[in-house]
């Protein structure tokens, strides 16, 4: 049949006045999004319609007659702007897993009026009036804990993001908001668009050391191009991390190092000016709001507090991994030394490649050898498994859900007693529509109706997984399966929340917390006990064996303190970035002096980090990056517990969901942590988990609430 384009004019005003298909949820599987009946042509009219709609909502509870009361203001704000929800939680996840250049467009003008919208909200005086009267009366209302929680969220939400302004400065505010909007959408942008100009063609004499399985990818890649006389490489995540680890061709690896690190520094898609810009209006929007600067005015709400909490756990890390560090650089060189026959300088180009070849020499450990025991569907049914060990979840493909693209899979999650938990979506393999990269996302979060019914979650989980070739299944390399653990302890902590309100289900949690839960399920990929239950030769069904098990252990703490020292690069970068009381006029300098007392290499002229640092320039890690340090202290602690009980003793991971998963940000998360552990976390599990050295004291300071 054949399509009728309506002008756009009227397409719009249909759209908004009535055929919106996020008005209403949706009549499918379970609710889940009907992916086929959405083209790019919907989008912008169905959210300026759930804008309008979502204001009426507003305008609803400002000009009630009633006194303003939790039932009649917070919580109807709470719910408010539905249609908008439903629109905005499909494009945005679409946008970064299946986008085109329509779609970024597309988003640069949402984000704009979506940031007008959530401006004129928090500059609405009549909603303030009425949340501020609520507030001022919290004690005695007789609320919940959760109710509590989502008061004190709500009213701070306002607080912080410039309520309080008055005449210009409420002005100034929606301005330098609109920007910050556009810039950060902008940034994201680059970053995926340059990934995509790289095409680094290869012969066969160039791919010495390449496992086969990169260079069968590689030459799947040139014959999609129409050549079957190259080999094609880019600077996609597992492509490029492969090459960097394998080849033996020095030149090679420093050309790519180079161009992988360079990326959004110059030309059409430099972020330069972004970064400079963007830390700029995080700094006006700061002072404008009492802070002395961003990071002081963000960690408000978060563990950690303070950027002096940040700092001191940042430079307690760095002061205990520094002496191993060295340690480690001094028989990595030696080792490259010998093994060339010649002095060698170690370059940022030439780490993977000799700390690898070291761990095969030393614990007869090689990445690519284990491949074969991860095959794809063998490592999902262990990792699924390993919520029907703890939590007793059971994962059934439903091939009546509708996905997004062919990659991808549904699966409908119940618990041992039956019950409907959710839907998780996963999307494992590259293309040039996905931003790099694996993260996990909502479609739809958690919570519970006006009329009482537990609306469950529909949760996706996207990565970067090396593709089939040919009769090759895809078979993962540890940090892939580790990778795959990691997100898919998000999506717990999104399948298995049980909270009232959406706001504060599965992660919607303070950031330095919200790692926890993923970084927690990582613990698994060194236990025998667990990859015992699904490890097994993808060819001849034998399982992985002990003693693989054995150096996969022993290797694991390889490198601890060059992998923490490198975080710790990213933290202190951040913090620098979002410390400034001035403007950056020299980004390539402030960077360099914001890591100086981390680098493990000398600066490399042409590469920086910051241009394609999409967590805090385009993601929501915006001085919070230290949060993975932060959460690996707490996951390395709480997976202490269960070492002692038995690592899927159902006593603890019950204790775990119940206090932990279950109740997303309902509560202080201490406190949460506090009752699932017993005790306060301590940084003791790390050191020892990492071979490194305990300190006299291992608290965290600002972890304690009174």
């Amino acid at each position: 049949m054949k399509k009728v384009l309506l002008p756009l004019l009227l397409f719009v005003s249909i759209m908004t006045s009535a055929t919106n298909m996020f008005e209403k949820p949706f009549d499918t599987v379970k609710g889940t999004i009907p992916f086929s009946k959405i083209d790019n042509s919907m989008w912008m009219p169905a959210i300026d319609s759930g804008i309008e709609l979502a204001q009426r909502d507003i305008d609803n509870i400002v000009n009630q007659s009633e006194e303003p009361t939790f039932e009649n203001t917070i919580v109807a704000l709470e719910r408010a702007g539905e249609a908008l929800n439903r629109g905005t939680n499909a494009f945005f996840p679409l946008l970064s897993a299946l986008s085109d250049d329509e779609m970024m467009e597309i988003s640069v003008e949402a984000s704009g009026k979506l940031s007008d919208y959530s401006t004129s909200i928090i500059l609405n005086e009549g909603l303030w009036k009425r949340v501020k009267a609520v507030w001022d009366k919290r004690e005695s209302l007789n609320l919940t804990p959760e109710d509590k929680m989502l008061l004190e969220r709500t009213y701070d939400s306002f607080a912080l993001s410039g309520a309080n302004l008055v005449g210009e400065d409420r002005e100034k505010f929606k301005h330098l908001s609109a920007e910050l909007s556009e810039l950060t959408t902008r940034f994201g942008q680059n970053v995926l668009r340059e990934l995509n100009t790289y095409e680094i063609w290869l012969t066969k004499d160039d791919l010495v050391g390449l496992p086969e399985s990169s260079i069968a990818a590689a030459a799947e890649a040139a014959k999609a191009k129409g050549r079957d006389d190259a080999y094609l490489f880019t600077l996609d995540q597992p492509v490029y991390m492969a090459f960097m680890k394998y080849s033996d061709r020095r030149d090679l690896r420093e050309k790519m190092n180079k161009l992988y690190t360079s990326r959004n520094t110059k030309g059409e898609f430099s972020n330069i000016d972004n970064i400079k810009r963007i830390s700029e209006l995080r700094l006006e929007i700061a002072n404008l709001l009492g802070s002395d600067n961003y990071a002081k005015h963000s960690l408000q709400q978060t563990m950690a507090q303070t950027p002096e909490n940040v700092y001191s756990l940042l430079d307690r890390l760095r002061e205990a991994y520094a002496p191993a560090l060295k340690e480690e650089m001094a028989e990595l060189t030696e080792f490259a030394s010998k093994l060339e026959g010649h002095p060698v300088e170690i370059m940022p180009w030439d780490y993977s490649y000799y700390a690898n070849k070291l761990k095969a020499s030393k614990y007869a450990f090689d990445e690519e050898s284990l491949r074969p025991y991860f095959e794809l569907n063998n490592t999902i049914a262990g990792v699924f498994g390993l919520a029907t060990k703890l939590y007793g979840l059971k994962f059934t493909e439903n091939p009546d859900i509708e996905v997004y693209h062919p990659d991808v899979k549904a699966f409908e999650v119940t618990d041992d007693k039956g019950e409907y938990i959710g839907v998780i979506y996963t999307d494992f393999f590259p293309r040039p529509s996905k931003r790099p990269g694996a993260w996990m996302t909502d479609f739809k979060s958690q919570y519970v109706t006006p009329e009482g019914e537990n609306s469950r979650p529909h949760i996706s989980i996207v990565m970067n997984f090396t593709k089939p070739t040919g009769d090759t299944p895809s078979l993962l390399t540890p940090y892939e399966v580790e990778t795959f653990l990691h997100e898919f302890g998000h999506a717990l902590h999104g399948l298995l929340a049980n909270t009232k309100y959406a706001s504060l289900s599965g992660t919607n949690v303070y950031r330095d917390f919200v790692e926890l839960p993923s970084q927690f399920n990582e613990n698994y990929l060194t236990e025998k006990e667990f990859l015992d239950g699904f490890a097994r030769q993808y060819q001849t069904g034998e399982p992985i064996p002990a003693e693989m098990i054995d150096r996969l252990v022993a290797a694991s703490r390889y490198g601890a303190a060059y992998a923490c020292m490198r975080q710790l690069m990213f933290g202190y970068l951040d913090m620098a970035w979002h410390t400034i009381d001035k403007p950056v006029t020299d980004a390539t300098d402030f960077e360099n002096k914001a890591i100086e007392q981390v680098a493990i290499f000398a600066p490399v002229e042409g590469a920086m980090t910051s241009p394609q640092f999409s967590h805090i320039f385009a993601g929501g890690y915006a001085a919070g990056y230290y949060s993975y340090k932060w959460a690996e202290v707490l996951d390395a602690d709480a997976f202490a517990k269960f070492k002692e009980n038995g690592i899927f003793d159902r006593a603890t991971a019950d204790s775990f969901r119940k206090n932990i998963l279950e109740r997303g940000g309902t509560e202080n998360p201490a406190e949460l942590y506090r009752r699932f552990r017993g005790q306060e976390p301590s940084i003791d599990a790390l050191l020892e988990r990492d071979g490194i050295k305990k300190p006299e004291s291992g608290h965290i300071a600002p972890v304690k609430v009174d």
